[in-house]
């Protein structure tokens, strides 16, 4: 009977641990120099542009001799008044317009509405087809009012379709596969909505958004053709009085600000928008 040769086995090397690889940038997984350098200068051109802007227009302005009117019109505390104002404006009628505009969008959307979607926005379609001024003036004609109220509304009217457009938009391309799984869940017609359409939808409708802020934040300066007030004083004053440094003034501060409100609504779009999306 011959020995039975014992075999030993040979220990079973583990494999260390796979260390996460190494992004260009540095950081394991995080992410790399290139991207961060582009969202730095995204983030930060645009303020020092306008910041270099403000102060070219504030050496101008300083290196000329001004007279009364044009001391008064382009005091510090009179731009702040109409600075003020034209942010009034445009902020009341940008919340209204999101309220009613997201709300016509969903309710367009449900299936016993669907039939009239099309005529609905072909009418606020005709509200953008219009010029900004003949609207606001139209309006105001009509309506025999004048000032902020009037204002409000003619830039609802004429700011209604970017937001309507989208949030239907952005409902609608809504993979229905997903609903269904919704449905099947047990979930009903105001829980599939709010959890699974609107947040999905969010993308398009900020886009909406900010096209709409944008329209408004540029057509409040023609507020001032109906006495609301706004950047549109200063703008007009210069023309009426035919002082180009007035002119000037109110037109680069308008764009300064209608560029910094579109600045800060890029941010809010990039925070609000929900991660992964």
């Amino acid at each position: 009977m011959s020995a039975q040769e014992e075999t030993k086995e040979a220990p079973r090397q583990e494999k260390a641990p796979e260390s996460p690889q190494q992004q260009p940038g540095g950081k394991p997984g995080g992410r790399t120099g290139t991207d961060l350098g582009w969202t730095l200068a995204r983030y930060l051109v645009m303020p020092v542009f306008l910041v270099l802007v403000c102060l070219g227009l504030y050496l101008a302005i300083s290196a000329r001799t001004l007279d009364s009117i044009e001391k008064r019109s382009l005091s510090r505390e009179y731009i702040t008044q109409k600075v003020i104002e034209h942010l009034e404006i445009s902020a009341v009628a940008t919340v209204l317009i999101v309220l009613i505009s997201v709300t016509a969008g969903v309710i367009l959307t449900r299936p016993v509405m669907r039939w009239v979607a099309p005529y609905i926005v072909g009418i606020a379609s005709t509200g953008q087809a219009l010029p900004s001024i003949g609207v606001i003036v139209l309006i105001a004609v009509l309506t025999g009012q004048f000032g902020f109220k009037i204002a409000v509304f003619s830039l609802i009217i004429y700011a209604f379709l970017p937001i309507l457009r989208n949030t239907m938009v952005g409902i609608q391309q809504v993979d229905r596969s997903i609903i269904e799984a919704g449905r099947g869940m047990g979930m009903t017609n105001a829980a599939v909505l709010f959890k699974i359409e609107l947040p999905l939808a969010i993308p398009i409708m900020l886009a909406g958004i900010r096209t709409a802020l944008i329209i408004v934040v540029g057509t409040a300066a023609l507020a001032t053709f109906i006495n609301a007030g706004g950047m549109g004083d200063i703008i007009n004053s210069g023309i009426k009085l035919s002082k180009d440094t007035i002119l000037i003034t109110g037109s680069v501060l308008t764009a300064v600000l209608a560029l910094s409100v579109d600045y800060v609504a890029g941010i809010a779009e990039d925070v609000l928008k929900p991660k992964g999306l």
